[in-house]
């Protein structure tokens, strides 16, 4: 017989309450529970919508996190809250109120203004088309239409951080790095501060490369997995990145959010934004 977790989390959202998850997420991450359940309902605009989903987070002694921008809502789920003894976090209202009280500002109260179809969302699907159309080195000639340029040896996690990038706005081309292929000429022509080099320790890689060759069901008792070979590809990236001059990242410890994170701001710090 089906029993619903013992840990209940709701997101009360007037847009997709995609901020109130991500802040949910990282905080569940401080804990070791078991089966918590997070449930979303967006697009709420209405009082007697908070009064139902309060109900139902009373009745499983959970917890709420919201982000409504309409004061009224707002106050409906602060007095639900107290009436049925339910903990409630507001997770953008008081970041709101900090900046209309220190810039002397006052806020829109639109709801889904992050996800609204204007310039840079049209730029963020522009530059993931580019990113899946051009992954890998599928062609070099990519790279001198992009906003950044990775460049690393085999499973170092090109791809995904080329996803996220373009997530961000940034048409990213990533480009493999192997002491057989000849370095694209183009990479010569780019502007200062678009290269990326990207390294990793060779343990840590020969770990990765391992696992990659079980689910696909090769054996590991190949050049592809043997450390020399792999110091020697480590090596001869190291000595690319040098002749480019571009910034090296080691990702070893590093998640997707974490390298993209230091990756915008060196573009920042350039002057570059993501291109229309």
């Amino acid at each position: 017989m089906y029993q619903s977790p013992a840990h209940f989390i709701a997101i009360c959202s007037d847009s997709i309450g995609e901020t109130a998850e991500a802040v949910v997420q990282a905080a569940l991450r401080q804990f070791e529970l078991k089966g918590a359940e997070i449930k979303r309902y967006m697009n709420v605009r209405e009082e007697d919508e908070i009064v139902q989903l309060m109900n139902e987070v009373s009745a499983r002694n959970g917890v709420v996190a919201y982000t409504l921008v309409q004061p009224e809502l707002r106050e409906v789920i602060r007095e639900e809250a107290v009436r049925l003894n339910v903990r409630a976090v507001d997770i953008m209202g008081p970041m709101v109120q900090a900046i209309a009280d220190t810039f002397n500002d006052y806020p829109k109260r639109m709801p889904g203004l992050l996800h609204r179809l204007d310039e840079g969302y049209f730029r963020r699907v522009e530059a993931m088309e580019f990113a899946v159309q051009y992954d890998d080195g599928k062609d070099v000639g990519a790279i001198l239409k992009a906003d950044v340029i990775l460049l690393g040896v085999s499973r170092i996690s090109k791809t995904p951080l080329s996803m996220f990038l373009a997530h961000k706005g940034y048409k990213t081309v990533n480009y493999p790095v192997v002491p057989e292929l000849s370095t694209p000429s183009q990479l010569k022509e780019v502007s200062p501060g678009k290269i990326f080099g990207l390294t990793m320790d060779a343990r840590h890689l020969l770990k990765i490369r391992t696992e990659r060759l079980k689910v696909m069901g090769l054996p590991n008792e190949v050049q592809y997995t043997a450390l020399e070979r792999i110091q020697e590809e480590l090596q001869y990236a190291h000595n690319l990145f040098q002749q480019l001059n571009c910034p090296v990242i080691d990702v070893t410890d590093k998640a997707i959010e974490e390298t993209a994170g230091l990756i915008i701001q060196s573009l920042s710090q350039e002057g570059s934004t993501p291109s229309i």
